[in-house]
């Protein structure tokens, strides 16, 4: 089976986001108000082929924490849609 995995990596709540605090000075800084915070991460799509879904869970889980998120500093989130 194909499956498309829809990963999300962002930094954890505890450590601070220079990207996401330039952003919001940005956004100020234009004059676009209502903004309070801003953390930036990435998006991930891969597509991946597997026996079934619970062998695609863990093949992503594998690769997110081997590769893709450093969790001393980020977290992580995925989807799997069989496509």
């Amino acid at each position: 089976m194909k499956f498309l995995a829809s990963i999300d990596v962002m930094p954890i709540k505890e450590i601070l986001d220079p990207q996401g605090k330039a952003v919001l000075l940005g956004l100020k800084n234009l004059d676009i108000q209502g903004f309070s915070d801003c953390r930036i991460g990435k998006h991930i799509n891969m597509e991946i082929e597997a026996a079934d879904k619970a062998t695609a869970e863990s093949i992503v889980e594998d690769a997110c924490k081997k590769l893709l998120a450093n969790l001393i500093m980020e977290e992580y989130t995925f989807e799997l849609t069989a496509i």
